[in-house]
């Protein structure tokens, strides 16, 4: 009887008694796609197979478990979040279908969230400055936040980087994007430093790490642990907690919204900012530079015909 695939290979037919929820997720995330795609697949099915059990038959699961278990795990969550681990979910249950593994008609009967249009996302410097300059942060912390400032990333292409990708000399940094490709981040001198002092002594491993070892019964990817300390890659989850408790609430991906407003405020041209921010329309650039209403009167203040001369 073949045996459950490992990660990163290809779907191995699976019969009987080994059609269990554990041996789907595994088989799943055995597909071939980029890394940060599967940090986000891992991240929500692992979950899901512990709440409702890793050697429990597929066919056994209802839609009433399913539920209980999304609202459980995710329920409180933000309504972008809350809609990512739906999505993931839905693509899992449709891919077992297809492949063939007992899903039949299962379903999440949980609908996705409204996630309201904010006028006033963009982050004021100011309020990022105090932030970083405060002490009582972590400096993982205070390094993530001015890294995602600077280079306008998203924060699972920072959370993604490994110590070798950085190149502080030049300060950059090798990600790599939603579609699988590297792009470049740039950032300036703040930054660089605190990333100098977070990776010092260290040569491989993830960039950002967790506080602690990684569990025992974790089964984690050996490119999301530090092989000198033991210590896994920062999650997403955890690292947009942390952000919204010391920002009173705000998020990560705030940050990339704020860069671009501020370069936008300060006249930066369009193709100039889809370089930083690895935009490939100009449609999907709009929705993030947002001047603020104090940047649309210092500009008509400064262009009126009939102001005073200083």
């Amino acid at each position: 009887m073949a045996g459950t695939p490992a990660r990163g290979g290809t779907v191995t037919a699976v019969t009987g008694a080994e059609r269990t929820l554990g041996a789907a997720v595994d088989a799943f995330l055995a597909q071939p796609r980029p890394a940060t795609t599967v940090r986000t697949y891992t991240r929500t099915l692992e979950r899901l197979a512990g709440e409702l059990g890793r050697d429990r038959p597929l066919a056994d699961v209802t839609d009433e478990d399913l539920d209980g278990a999304v609202s459980r795990l995710w329920g409180g969550l933000a309504p972008r979040t809350w809609n990512r681990h739906l999505a993931t979910v839905g693509s899992f249950l449709a891919w077992c279908r297809r492949h063939g593994w007992p899903a039949g008609n299962l379903a999440l009967r949980a609908d996705r969230r409204a996630a309201p249009e904010d006028e006033t996302r963009a982050i004021p410097l100011p309020e990022l400055e105090r932030l970083w300059a405060r002490t009582d942060i972590p400096l993982r912390e205070r390094a993530l936040w001015r890294l995602l400032y600077d280079s306008a990333a998203r924060a699972d292409e920072a959370l993604g980087l490994d110590v070798p990708d950085l190149d502080l000399a030049n300060r950059q940094a090798r990600a790599r994007t939603k579609g699988g490709h590297a792009r470049p981040l740039h950032f300036q001198t703040a930054a660089a430093r605190l990333l100098a002092r977070l990776t010092a002594g260290r040569q491989a491993g993830p960039v950002f790490l967790t506080a602690r070892r990684a569990a025992a019964h974790r089964v984690m990817a050996a490119a999301d642990l530090d092989p000198a300390s033991g210590r896994a890659r920062l999650s997403y989850e955890m690292a947009e907690q942390l952000f919204k408790r010391y920002s009173g609430g705000k998020t990560l991906h705030q940050l990339r919204h704020s860069r671009l407003t501020h370069l936008g405020e300060a006249n930066v041209s369009a193709p100039l900012l889809m370089a930083i921010s690895g935009h490939k329309r100009l449609a999907t650039l709009q929705q993030y530079v947002r001047p603020s209403q104090d940047a649309v009167a210092a500009l008509m203040a400064a262009t009126d015909p009939d102001r005073r001369s200083p």
